[in-house]
């Protein structure tokens, strides 16, 4: 069967227990700004961890594979408590804080409960704009998210905004309403926002601009080129770089990231989707940040351990303390 012809979740089935090995760990630690440990789990198990001689010796700090992969099955950390693993994985690379996103009211719930039992985890909370059109009840749905904005360890209203690749013209009504009841939400509970923009750029900064934006507006997955960039800094937001940044393909998105303000530049997995090179296709884990960490290094020009702690402080003050 070819790639073209699989079905998502036969997809999910091929590449169970496929985690790459664990890169090496960055010199100081940083957040993933943005990951679905429900979906990662779900659809692809528990990532590896470094071996325990690698730990022991500090191996791998040239930024070599350092661990094979865990047999999830046989792991008995994946038995008892597959979100621990997920996060200690990432901790022994160097990404100790992870934000946890919701995409409708399951995970957003889900979430909310899981930062409140992990001290490394918060949650934001929303409808992914791709399924606002779905939903019968859209108002209801937002309720819910309002619900929980207030919660203590939500911290970000999203992922919201518009998305004109998977919706289309008939769809996108309900995407704007849904979009601006998230910024509204925001606003109110003064959390930061977290904008999901698929060939969308204009409608996006048109409708924030129309509605105010929050205080913080994290621009998730980046996807514009450098003057789209330049935009999105002037208005203060800042730019999340997904593994995309480290496609061959994504000239563009490295020219965005070169122009970015090392205050305005946060780093994410997307998790499980956008595995960086050179394990793109594979699933992906907040385990794998330093492969794009490091290429934003090497695009930016900025020293390894500046960036990570430039990340660290950005993290922080978009989504405060863990």
């Amino acid at each position: 069967m070819t790639e073209q012809t699989e079905s998502r979740r036969q997809r999910a089935t091929r590449r169970a227990g496929e985690f790459p090995p664990a890169p090496a760990p960055l010199p100081r630690p940083v957040p993933d700004s943005h990951t679905h440990l429900d979906i990662t789990i779900s659809e692809a198990g528990v990532p590896p961890r470094r071996t325990p001689a690698a730990r022991a010796s500090g191996s791998g700090a040239g930024g070599g594979p350092v661990a094979d992969p865990v047999d999830a099955a046989a792991d008995p950390r994946a038995a008892v408590d597959p979100i621990r693993a997920v996060v200690e994985a990432a901790a022994e690379a160097g990404v100790d804080r992870l934000v946890q996103v919701g995409v409708d009211v399951d995970s957003s719930r889900w979430g909310a409960e899981v930062a409140q039992r992990y001290p490394a985890v918060v949650a934001t909370v929303a409808l992914h704009p791709n399924e606002a059109p779905r939903l019968a009840e859209l108002d209801e749905a937002l309720r819910v998210v309002e619900s929980l904005a207030g919660q203590d360890r939500v911290r970000g209203v999203g992922e919201t905004g518009m998305d004109f690749f998977r919706t289309g013209e008939q769809g996108r009504a309900a995407q704007e309403v849904s979009f601006r009841a998230h910024i509204d939400i925001a606003k109110r509970y003064g959390r930061t926002l977290v904008v999901h923009d698929r060939e969308a750029h204009a409608d996006v900064l048109r409708i924030l601009d129309d509605e105010g934006a929050p205080e913080t507006v994290v621009m998730h997955c980046f996807s514009g080129d450098a003057e789209f960039a330049r935009a999105c800094v002037r208005r203060g937001y800042l730019l999340s770089f997904a593994g995309t940044v480290t496609f061959s393909s994504a000239a563009v998105l490295r020219e965005a990231a070169a122009v970015t303000p090392l205050d305005h530049l946060l780093v994410e997995t997307d998790a499980p989707y956008l595995t960086p090179v050179p394990h793109r296709g594979r699933p992906n884990a907040s385990y794998l940040i330093p492969l794009t960490v490091r290429s934003l290094a090497a695009t930016t020009g900025i020293d390894l351990d500046e960036l990570c702690a430039g990340l660290s402080r950005t993290g922080e003050r978009a989504f405060g303390p863990w």
